[in-house]
């Protein structure tokens, strides 16, 4: 796709980018049929497609509306166009680039700058774990809609984190808001390394993983984050600690994830952090990645049932952010049939977003909702399933909408070497 910035953009380090990707745009429109949000609303504007066209206009010098800045505040940033492209169109860069132009440009109503700021600066809070614990006590009493926010309160034994040492050592980014919502997650993951001779580490300073602040237009904001993550990580990437250094900083939230294997690209201009950033982002593994190494372990602890099938009946919805924003396909899957379990995806469209997206569920809860009650019907959960995904978003979103346990699949791999 020819384009011609505009002064205002030629020479800087968004227009620059985004002319390389806009370039490799061919218009062929393969993108469109695997939007959910073009599927939902039959809008070209509201595919990836149109909204290209959209940023393309601006960079070249066409001014923004409040009608362009919505068109790209429905885009889930799925990336399953980028799954779609026969170019190798890097859309998700592309998007977030013209989000930060428009919004520099178009200024929001003060409804909306509100509400994102208190989702960029409460749930990255340390107070955002006691708000949880508060929400949980009085969940009973406030409305069905709110209840599905807020998790019911965690047993104790979510919180059981194993005390054997391994000469095997991870780093693992507990996150920002799953410690409060699904602590359990977290030390279940710890525990199965545990199974494997895998010892998991925790930095104390490390936070957010930078993606709730740059999705909602806080750029800096963001790439703060991720400077402090790596500050926070680098004494046990680099051996400096007692620990000795980890061959790996595994991720069982696939949106940290994908994000956190960007870090290289998205300090790439920082000469302080370009090395470390590359260096972080090439570490970065999500769980599923490594646990294919550990079978021969996990099989033995399992005993003689493992691989046939008679562990328990799971239906999988993989993350949108681990099979397009990190093209990991078939892993999960793989690893538990292996460990003997039944598993399978939706009967149909189960390369479509469930709707969560970060804070998407929060700022078009009327998408959301319908993107929700469409994967579900797809699942289409039987009598003893146990619907499994690999980010807290999911989990949460599709479990509000859902008489079926949700999980997250390292939780009953946990529960079956108990």
């Amino acid at each position: 796709m020819q384009t011609h910035l505009a002064p205002a953009y030629k020479g800087t380090a968004d227009g620059d980018a985004a002319e390389a990707i806009l370039r490799k745009c061919v218009h062929c429109g393969f993108c469109t049929a695997t939007c959910p949000t073009y599927q939902l609303l039959g809008d070209e504007l509201d595919g990836p497609r149109g909204r290209i066209y959209l940023i393309k206009q601006v960079l070249e010098g066409q001014t923004p509306t409040r009608a362009t800045q919505q068109h790209l505040d429905r885009c889930l940033t799925c990336r399953n166009c980028e799954s779609t492209c026969p170019s190798g169109v890097q859309y998700g860069q592309l998007v977030e680039i013209g989000r930060r132009v428009v919004d520099a440009r178009v200024e929001r109503p003060r409804g909306e700058r509100m509400a994102r700021t208190a989702l960029k600066e409460g749930l990255t809070s340390p107070l955002f774990g006691p708000a949880m614990k508060l929400g949980q006590w009085f969940r009973p009493l406030v409305p069905a809609k709110l209840q599905g926010k807020v998790p019911a309160k965690a047993p104790a034994s979510a919180h059981r984190w194993p005390t054997r040492t391994h000469p095997r050592k991870v780093l693992m980014l507990l996150g920002c808001v799953q410690p409060a919502m699904m602590p359990n997650i977290n030390s279940a993951t710890a525990r199965v390394l545990d199974a494997a001779g895998v010892q998991t580490l925790v930095a104390d300073g490390a936070g957010c993983c930078g993606a709730i602040r740059s999705h909602l237009g806080d750029h800096d904001g963001g790439l703060a984050d991720m400077r402090r993550n790596i500050d926070a990580w680098w004494p046990l990437v680099d051996g400096l600690t007692s620990d000795g250094q980890v061959e790996a900083i595994v991720m069982n939230a696939s949106g940290c994830g994908v994000t956190v294997k960007e870090y290289g690209h998205a300090l790439a201009h920082d000469p302080a952090y370009a090395d470390k950033a590359r260096r972080i982002s090439a570490l970065t593994q999500d769980l599923s990645e490594l646990l294919p190494g550990l079978l021969p372990a996990l099989k033995s602890k399992l005993g003689t049932a493992a691989s046939k099938g008679t562990r328990g009946e799971l239906v999988y919805h993989p993350p949108c952010t681990l099979q397009h924003g990190q093209q990991l396909r078939g892993g999960v899957e793989g690893v538990m049939r292996e460990l003997g379990f039944q598993i399978r995806l939706a009967t149909n469209d189960s390369h479509l977003c469930c709707g969560s997206a970060g804070t998407y569920s929060v700022l078009q809860p009327e998408l959301s909702l319908q993107l929700r009650d469409r994967k579900l019907a797809a699942l289409a959960p039987q009598a003893g399933e146990v619907v499994v995904s690999a980010n807290i978003g999911c989990i949460q979103h599709l479990g509000s909408g859902c008489s079926t346990p949700v999980r997250h699949w390292v939780e009953v791999l946990d529960d079956a070497l108990a």
